[in-house]
């Protein structure tokens, strides 16, 4: 039987891992803990491990989980910018979930701005203390607005379906287009025409900060930015500056640069907060959500499933579908 210490666990990972890990003839082992060069020894006497988007996976963990037996990470997630590549090589397979929901994540994207733009918000909250008075709740039609959708993967691509149904005119930019009915434009180009902007890309050394004080400075005022996708594809000081100039006039975000030791945690009780962070939650025009677009069922049934069908397959000596194939990084 394969054993798994599972990293980072929450009750609704427990629930559809549980639910598939007997078909798949695994053992898992949950830990609370982030996976981290203090934590991985736990997964000593383990075949693999199952990690995610905060856990750190650099050089020392590695090291540790290499010493101890362990060959495969899989990651239950698209991302692995938490992975120290050149450390890895040759040492690690890794495997991750390249698509889980992308109508999770679109869908969540809408939902931000659609709270956001109409306010509700406030509107929730007002009406519970029963506030009826319409004041400060003006929002904008989306009919007839330019959304610029960065990343046409699948997720940007089905965020761009709802888009039309709202009427809505889209342009989008991705270095490696993906999908004939779109307009793609360069990034400029877009940054300048777009009423709104959203953000479905991976993130990677070369976009890291892509919107920054320069690409909002070409920006439409008032223009409203969507991040679904990456925290640091935002330099969070450029986005604070923007705010409080009016340059963006709303920001809807899932994700924050800095989230690592925040997001998927109870931090009501602390007194030591992220600095940039309690700016942005204190703006009355940003709605922040805990990483949570792709926290539905049919996503976390599909997350198990998937990851635990990479991990039977390698074990198995089968072609591994999702494998993340890496040269030695220069």
């Amino acid at each position: 039987m394969i054993k798994i210490a599972f990293f980072d666990a929450k009750p609704y990972d427990k629930i559809w891992f549980d639910k598939c890990s007997d078909r798949f003839d695994m053992k898992i082992k949950y830990y609370d803990s982030k996976l981290t060069d203090d934590t991985a020894y736990m997964a000593k006497d383990c075949d693999a491990v199952c990690a995610f988007v905060n856990d750190t996976i650099n050089k020392d963990t590695i090291l540790t989980l290499e010493k101890i037996g362990i060959k495969l990470i899989a990651m239950r997630c698209a991302g692995y910018n938490n992975i120290d590549l050149k450390a890895a090589y040759g040492k690690m397979h890794i495997v991750r979930v390249p698509a889980y929901s992308p109508y999770a994540v679109a869908e969540h994207g809408i939902g931000m701005l659609l709270c956001l733009n109409r306010k509700l918000h406030k509107a929730y909250i007002r009406t519970r203390d029963y506030n009826f008075s319409l004041n400060g709740m003006t929002g904008f039609d989306l009919f007839g607005k330019t959304v610029g959708i960065v990343g046409t993967g699948k997720i940007g691509r089905v965020f761009a379906d709802i888009c039309r149904g709202f009427g809505m005119k889209i342009i989008a930019y991705d270095p490696y287009p993906s999908d004939e009915r779109l307009e793609y434009v360069d990034f400029d180009y877009l940054c300048r025409n777009s009423d709104i902007i959203s953000l479905h890309c991976p993130l990677t050394r070369e976009n890291t900060h892509l919107v920054n004080k320069n690409s909002i400075e070409k920006m439409k005022d008032g223009v409203c930015i969507i991040n679904t996708s990456r925290g640091a594809l935002i330099d969070s000081d450029a986005l604070i500056d923007g705010l409080k100039s009016g340059k963006i006039g709303n920001a809807a975000l899932d994700v924050y640069e800095e989230e690592g030791d925040v997001f998927f945690e109870d931090m009501s009780e602390e007194v030591d907060r992220d600095e940039k962070l309690a700016i942005l939650l204190s703006m009355p025009n940003v709605i922040i959500t805990s990483h949570q677009a792709f926290l539905t069922n049919e996503a976390l049934e599909n997350i198990a499933e998937i990851t635990l069908d990479n991990i039977k397959s390698y074990f198995d000596g089968e072609k591994i579908k999702n494998e993340i194939f890496y040269k030695m990084p220069t």
